[in-house]
């Protein structure tokens, strides 16, 4: 019997598939069955050992893995399946809709409390690894400003929002962040920035036929959350154009934050990221909170917890000792 951590799939988009190549890569871990919605027998999944499974059986197999990586989308698969799925077994997701993550964690952790899980929600690079830059350099610089910027890049979550509006066969988001303002921030001159200054968004549609294209690209213009704040460019183009310029999911961004320390000294601290892609980026990340929520759930830390709750050395497949030894 192996000792490692049995690992789950929710979901087998590019952030699952990108989950499952995380997982050949580390040494503690074994992946036992990707759940889907479709027919199990349409994945062709070409990876040994590893079970397809409808997702309605997933109750099966409360005893066969110990993280469940849920990799669906935020606009409508999280909010119902983190809550479903925390009711069984301990999860990771990438909840990502920043203005419902309070309301969203209150209904994860409810469901987890009661049933001895542990559920680390919103983990990904933004939620995820840019929030705890973005509270460490307010805790180190309280005399300053945080600054968030995304992209040049496809963006996974706005991606799957756009692709759900009525007569959108296909679609992808781009959000690209102004220079000037960077550079501004970058100077120490901490700007006041409306969320239009900072970044535009741009994105590419392949509408249904017959499709109403004045109504999609009214509906994404004023969507909440997502686009109704920003200047937003809706270009609709052929599926042949899509599939030739817009398969590949490259993104990235900086937390700068500027601050005065004493005698009026300037400080930046800067946290970046450039990724070729995307979704595997983020679904690493996924991976390596699920060893977290394995470890918390054994100390009996159950209920929902974010990446302010988790310490590095949780993630991390090394022992104290060696993280003593090598990395501090």
């Amino acid at each position: 019997m192996s000792n490692k951590i049995k690992i789950g799939i929710v979901g087998y988009g590019n952030l699952g598939k990108g989950a499952i190549e995380a997982i050949k890569q580390t040494q503690d871990m074994e992946l036992v069955a990707i759940f889907t919605r479709r027919d199990p027998k349409d994945l062709n999944l070409n990876v040994p050992n590893v079970k397809t499974v409808h997702i309605s059986e997933a109750i099966d197999y409360k005893n066969e893995i110990d993280v469940m990586l849920l990799c669906g989308g935020s606009a409508k698969d999280l909010p119902e399946q983190t809550p479903y799925f925390a009711s069984m077994f301990n999860t990771v997701d990438s909840f990502d809709t920043h203005a419902k993550i309070p309301e969203f964690y209150q209904s994860v952790n409810e469901v987890a409390t009661k049933n001895n899980t542990t559920a680390i929600i919103s983990v990904g690079w933004d939620p995820g690894l840019f929030s705890v830059n973005r509270v460490m350099a307010d805790a180190i610089l309280p005399n300053g400003e945080n600054y968030t910027f995304w992209g040049k890049g496809l963006s996974q979550g706005h991606s799957d929002a756009v692709r759900r509006v009525n007569g959108v066969k296909n679609g992808v988001q781009y959000t690209i962040p102004a220079e000037d303002a960077i550079e501004k921030v970058r100077s120490g001159a901490n700007p006041e920035l409306k969320t239009a200054e900072k970044h535009a968004r741009v994105c590419y549609i392949v509408a249904e036929e017959g499709a109403d294209k004045a109504a999609i690209e009214n509906e994404i213009k004023t969507m909440p959350n997502y686009f109704a704040d920003y200047n937003t460019d809706v270009n609709f183009i052929s599926e042949e154009e899509l599939n030739q310029d817009h398969t590949k999911a490259p993104h990235g961004g900086f937390v700068i934050r500027g601050g005065d320390t004493g005698a009026g000294n300037k400080q930046i601290f800067e946290f970046s990221l450039k990724l070729d892609s995307n979704p595997e980026f983020t679904a690493s990340v996924l991976v390596a909170y699920a060893r977290a929520a394995y470890r918390l759930n054994n100390e009996k830390q159950f209920g929902a917890k974010t990446v302010y709750d988790v310490a590095p050395g949780y993630i991390s497949p090394r022992s104290a000792e060696e993280l003593r030894r090598d990395f501090l």
